[in-house]
């Protein structure tokens, strides 16, 4: 039988990030928001149970009056007190946005979308005045929109 001897886990909100990111990519527009930074620690060892992540909301819209823009990744850079990147602990992946879902990889002008961000955070970045900045790298492919229609005559004739 497995014992709990002062086992217990906090889970911390650390408030080392601004409330919402606005976002401008050329002619991409949006805003993260709700962003938050969880790390589960063990009390009493201060072991970390679950490593520090961001999590929050992207909010994108296509500004283009004529182009397409097909989503391709995005790329969460930490940008430290002295404006170098705060890299990741060796075992921990990159911080990657993938536009997977169906129907959220492609925006037609004018139009937004939302996507779910949950992402590694580097435990350097939790301490004091060490984060600076997160900078949100997006690629996307442009293209040309164009809305077509045609137009035919139907008759309808009395039958044999």
């Amino acid at each position: 039988m497995a014992k709990w001897a002062d086992g217990t886990v906090l889970v911390a909100a650390v408030a080392v990030t601004p409330a919402s990111v606005t976002v401008k990519a050329g002619i991409m527009t949006g805003e993260v928001t709700e962003l938050k930074v969880m790390e589960r620690v063990e009390q009493g060892s201060n072991r970390v149970v679950s490593p520090a992540k961001l999590t929050g909301t992207l909010r994108l819209k296509n500004t283009s009056a004529n182009q397409t823009v097909r989503l391709v990744t995005g790329k969460i850079l930490y940008i430290g007190a002295q404006g170098q990147p705060i890299e990741l602990e060796a075992s921990r992946n990159e911080p990657v946005v993938k536009f997977t879902t169906y129907g959220n990889e492609r925006l037609d002008p004018g139009q937004d979308g939302t996507q779910s961000l949950d992402v590694e955070f580097p435990a350097e970045a939790l301490k004091a005045k060490k984060l600076k900045e997160i900078r949100l790298e997006l690629a996307y492919i442009p293209s040309p929109y164009r809305e077509e229609s045609i137009n035919f005559t139907v008759s309808i004739g009395a039958g044999k």
